[in-house]
């Protein structure tokens, strides 16, 4: 894992000093709100429903005990007892107090955490793989990448006030995990005649107008990759609309030009970069690259004898091991997911005491570290198999152990109108009245895997657009209601979802899911996937299912079977 150096101890310190004087100034008055306003959302803090909302950086996802137990602390002694973990791999305090957050973000900075850009118009958190450096499917490790543009991004003058926020994602396996297809500009490392370099994508996006980035550019040698970068962000710098708040991404640029004329821009700008100052060495690539050694990994066999026997005996285990456990690249050890998706508790919400639990769990089990999944999970990457049965037992008593991971109430949910200033509609209470649905472990396991995104207004941050099943909150003449879509997708064949009918109500919408689960086990093939069994069909017999234009099920096998 990175560790922080004397400068970026000294940056990160130098923004506590300074943005300590600018709260004070504003509490007494000699800032306007106006000209505050940018200041606090240069270091992550908004003014939500509820009063302030601090956004604290967790970078491409890696976090370890220490850090947990200090944002358990922080969150103990200035919040309200519990954190929300995001989609992008962040965690949010909803209930700070603004005269104290400088000395949150003092402590923070402690052990090397921070608020930088996390929101604003500027280079957002860079994303990757939650596995990356464990995955058995992996072409290189992308977190040395990440960390490389972490440290070029962070505080970079000139792209400090972009026409809006721009997002990366960074993928280092055959499978995308990072969903890099539906970010600002999205990453996958590839290799071409043994060389390492990027596939890289452009104009992604989700929110008010959802779109799959674009191929610009089929391979990148790595060392070009902090010039070409420069080369994208200088092109949609000088043309992203900014007349425009709902069209000022860099996806309505590149529909805007098109993806060839964008691509012929972003090679003409890179003419004059290319090989320049900040082209990467094999010497600045190896240094960063020591961060992320391995840790020192015991010799062991494949498969624990243990393991294997508490899996044959413990039914319960054994569904947990299914769903929530990882293949390695290591033999004898495994990837553990620690659900944060319980019933009666908000998607993504961990409490103080989980905070507390899952750092010892790292510590004991996992070499220190803990992962953040953009599915708003937590995942300890490197766990012996020989303790796996413990680490289920003590994430069961921590409430962190539902086996439903990749099944249909592994929600991905916004905060929602609850916390959101920006919302049309609630999020939080359509997921608890979905997980109250659908308690059977036995039926969500028959269901299979399925992926049910809800978002409370069209920003989309619940990645709605991309579920399988998407839930997308609208307002009707100062009601809540919702639209339904099907067919999302991320990973390597991203799509975007279809609305398949009219908005429906709050009250209706949980009934909804539960008449396209019923049509879904009516009409697949075998152990076909819901999302197969979408495409194989099309929509229509779903969309009937949805508003209650009941098929028999004769009707239904004729369907079936065409």
């Amino acid at each position: 894992m990175y560790r922080y150096d004397t400068i970026d101890r000294s940056i990160v310190q130098a923004r506590v000093a300074q943005f300590r004087d600018q709260t004070r100034r504003y509490l007494a008055g000699k800032l306007s709100e106006d000209e505050f306003r940018p200041l606090r959302l240069q270091n992550g803090l908004y003014v939500e429903k509820n009063g302030p909302m601090l956004r604290i950086a967790i970078p491409y996802g890696q976090i370890n005990a220490t850090q947990l137990d200090k944002l358990a602390d922080i969150t103990r002694r200035y919040d309200r007892g519990y954190g929300h973990f995001t989609t992008r791999q962040n965690i949010q305090l909803n209930w700070v107090k603004l005269p104290e957050v400088p000395e949150i973000l003092a402590e923070l900075a402690e052990v090397d955490m921070h608020a930088i850009q996390t929101s604003g118009s500027v280079l957002r958190n860079v994303t990757t793989d939650h596995y990356a450096g464990v995955a058995a499917d992996e072409i290189a490790d992308p977190r040395p990448f990440a960390e490389i543009v972490r440290q070029w991004s962070t505080l970079h003058p000139e792209f400090a006030f972009l026409p809006r926020k721009f997002k990366i994602a960074v993928s280092g396996s055959i499978e995308d995990r990072a969903a890099i297809r539906v970010h600002d500009l999205g990453l996958q490392v590839a290799k071409r005649d043994g060389e390492i370099g990027f596939q890289v994508f452009v104009g992604g996006g989700l929110g008010r107008t959802p779109l799959i980035g674009e191929e610009v550019k089929s391979f990148l040698p790595w060392p070009h990759l902090l010039t070409y970068l420069e080369a994208v962000l200088r092109v949609y710098n000088r043309y992203g609309r900014r007349d425009n708040l709902y069209k000022a991404r860099i996806k309505i640029l590149v529909q805007a030009l098109g993806v060839r004329e964008f691509a012929r821009q972003v090679e003409d700008e890179w003419a004059h970069l290319k090989d320049g100052p900040t082209t990467l060495t094999d010497t600045e690539v190896a240094r960063i690259s020591d961060h992320f050694a391995p840790p020192e990994y015991e010799t062991l066999p494949a498969d624990d004898l243990c393991q294997l026997a508490h899996l044959r005996e413990d039914k319960a285990y054994s569904r947990w091991v299914e769903r929530n456990v990882r293949t390695h690249k290591v033999p004898g050890y495994a990837s553990v997911t620690l659900s944060l998706k319980k019933p009666g508790v908000a998607p993504g919400d961990a409490t103080v005491e989980q905070l507390e639990v899952i750092a010892d769990l790292a510590r004991r089990y996992s070499f220190g570290e803990v992962r953040v999944s953009h599915e708003q999970n937590l995942v300890l990457p490197d766990v012996p198999q020989r303790e796996l049965y413990t680490v289920w037992h003590r994430a069961k008593a921590g409430g962190l152990a539902t086996p439903t991971i990749g099944l249909l109430t592994d929600t991905i949910t916004c905060p929602g109108g609850d916390f959101c200033e920006l919302a049309n509609a609630r999020s939080i209470p359509l997921a608890e009245d979905i997980l109250r649905r659908f308690d059977d472990l036995d039926h969500l396991h028959d269901i299979g895997e399925l992926e049910l995104n809800i978002s409370g207004c069209m920003n989309g941050c619940g990645h709605n657009a991309v579920g399988h099943i998407g839930i997308l909150g609208v307002e009707k003449k100062g009601e809540e209601w919702y639209q339904i879509s099907l067919g999302g997708r991320q990973g390597n064949d991203a799509a975007i979802g279809d609305v398949i009918g009219p908005a429906v109500r709050a009250a209706e919408v949980t009934d909804v899911v539960e008449r396209l689960i019923a049509a879904y086990l009516d009409l697949r093939h075998g152990d076909e996937r819901f999302i197969d069994t979408v495409q194989r069909l099309g929509h229509t017999p779903f969309r009937d299912a949805a508003y209650n234009q009941p098929r028999s099920h004769e009707e239904n096998r004729r369907v079936r079977y065409a």
